[in-house]
């Protein structure tokens, strides 16, 4: 197949591009250089001769020059971790640019369109267990412009084929969310905040790149969504132990209030956002110790015959591994 895929200059976008080559397709990869994290992703794209092309699609024919005779598009690009802009940015790239693509995959006769979407929709599984069916409640911005963009997928459903894909937690190497935690518990200064009883169900970057190339050409997969989270259901206790078995150390028991954190994010979001500054602490970033998150996997395991391979464990390691030879640790 000749697939493009957006947002290759981030994690999941650029191990995506990477696996869909190693297995033979032709890849059209777009992205942004925007810190030197991407920069490098960027770099080791076209060393391995995947050039990335950098623009914005909401820019007049952008969009257009990049699905040219495209069997599928899977549509990564958003903005997510801004904290120094307007909510109306994240309206214009999450949802105008998601128009602006699918539009322009309509016009070039392009046969599927998977979108790649978030678990945020849902805002937190207060009500236990979540699947496909649940009602989004999105939380933040950034979740309510992505289901938002899902509903203008769907819109375009009877000119093309749609596949929602709503991602869960992901990580492996290559990943700088993660890194932060890691490196905290490898030098010993990580603090747990609340009681980290909150649940999780993360999924390895290589499971989700195979997850995501089903979406593409499975005949199954069209007009239906799918929540792509692991099979391994943690706390975040749980994750910290793994962590920090995966690196040779032990976990801190140091727990510490949780309500100080969210009042500094507060005032930090009021005073650094009309600014135009990134504000050094946010909610978004305290969601890792708070929200809880559980899903039923049933579905992808039935219509697309798809099970996660890596464990947490196995997958740590290797991370952990890539962190180290890489300087990061």
């Amino acid at each position: 197949m000749k697939i493009l895929v957006t947002g290759t200059s981030g994690f999941i976008g650029c191990r995506l591009a990477q696996i869909l080559a190693q297995s033979g397709h032709t890849v059209i990869a777009t992205g942004r250089s925007a810190n030197p994290q991407e920069t490098a992703r960027v770099a080791r794209l076209a060393a391995l001769g995947i050039p990335v092309r950098e623009g914005s699609l909401l820019e007049a024919g952008f969009a257009d020059s990049l699905v040219g005779g495209c069997d599928a598009v899977i549509h990564l690009a958003a903005a997510q971790h801004e904290g120094n802009v307007p909510d109306a940015y994240f309206r214009d790239v999450n949802v105008g640019g998601t128009r602006a693509l699918i539009d322009a995959a309509v016009r070039s006769g392009v046969r599927r369109f998977v979108y790649g979407s978030t678990i945020g929709v849902y805002g937190s599984a207060r009500d236990g267990e979540l699947d496909e069916n649940s009602p989004a409640r999105p939380e933040n911005i950034y979740g309510v412009t992505k289901y938002e963009a899902e509903q203008e997928a769907e819109r375009h459903a009877s000119r093309i084929e749609v596949c929602i894909a709503r991602i869960s937690e992901t990580f492996g190497p290559g990943d700088f969310r993660l890194l932060k935690l890691f490196k905290a518990i490898n030098s010993g200064a990580f603090m747990m905040l609340g009681s980290g009883s909150n649940v999780r169900q993360v999924i390895y970057v290589d499971d989700l790149a195979r997850a995501l190339l089903l979406c593409a050409q499975h005949p199954a997969a069209v007009n239906e969504t799918f929540v792509f989270a692991g099979n391994e259901v943690m706390t975040t206790r749980d994750m910290v132990t793994q962590v920090a078995t995966a690196l040779g150390k032990q976990p801190s028991r140091l727990r510490i209030p949780i309500w100080p954190f969210r009042a500094a994010a507060a005032v930090f979001e009021a005073t650094f956002k009309p600014l135009g500054i990134q504000p050094p602490l946010t909610q978004r970033r305290l969601d890792f110790f708070t929200k809880s998150f559980l899903f039923s996997t049933a579905k992808y395991q039935r219509v697309l015959d798809f099970k996660p391979q890596t464990s947490f464990r196995d997958g740590a390691a290797v991370t952990a591994a890539w962190y180290q030879e890489n300087g990061l640790l």
